[in-house]
């Protein structure tokens, strides 16, 4: 299989079905950003954290798969002649959002309640993961903005949203098991 095809040379990409778009084109740039927030997240996974992250991360990492394919597929060619979906493959699920949020709230038991925001930073891996969580926030406000051009399953938003709670909490787990040191921002007052 080669690497290169030279389709793109004129600044022009495929979607899934063929349609083709320019290569700023809002969902490239959506699915583009879902890709990036997937490298941050193998990033957070090749530090030294727990095995249960690890392996929720990967679970993530297979979601974000699946979230890209959605914002992949053109909505006019999403459905065959046949009248089955040209996406053959199970799309985000309650199931999948229940996931992240159980796991959040795993998190949250083992940490102090948080009484302000806090800076990120604290430890390289803690930074890591505030890193992928803007670039979550990022890919929400994409989705979002397709969504409201050409929609798609209400859930792979949703997954998004609770994935950048879920990279907060765990770089808070994170700065507690790492013992890094947590700076709450704490607004200076007018004199």
């Amino acid at each position: 299989m080669k690497i290169y095809t030279k389709t793109g040379d004129k600044g022009t990409t495929a979607l899934f079905g063929g349609t083709r778009v320019p290569k700023h084109h809002i969902r490239i740039d959506s699915y583009g950003t879902v890709d990036e927030l997937n490298s941050h997240i193998g990033l957070i996974r090749d530090q030294q954290i727990d095995e249960l992250s690890k392996t929720v991360l990967v679970t993530i990492q297979d979601k974000l798969f699946t979230v890209g394919a959605v914002l992949a597929t053109d909505p006019e060619k999403a459905t065959l002649k046949n009248g089955q979906k040209r996406l053959n493959i199970p799309t985000i699920s309650i199931e999948d959002i229940t996931l992240l949020e159980t796991e959040i709230d795993r998190m949250n038991e083992s940490l102090p309640p948080m009484t302000h925001f806090v800076l990120p930073g604290g430890h390289q891996t803690v930074s890591f993961c505030h890193i992928a969580r803007c670039v979550c926030r990022r890919a929400e406000r994409l989705a979002t903005a397709l969504y409201e051009l050409e929609p798609f399953e209400a859930t792979t938003l949703q997954y998004l949203n609770r994935l950048s709670d879920y990279l907060f909490v765990l770089a808070r787990k994170l700065s507690y098991d790492l013992q890094a040191n947590e700076i709450q921002w704490i607004p200076q007052k007018n004199s």
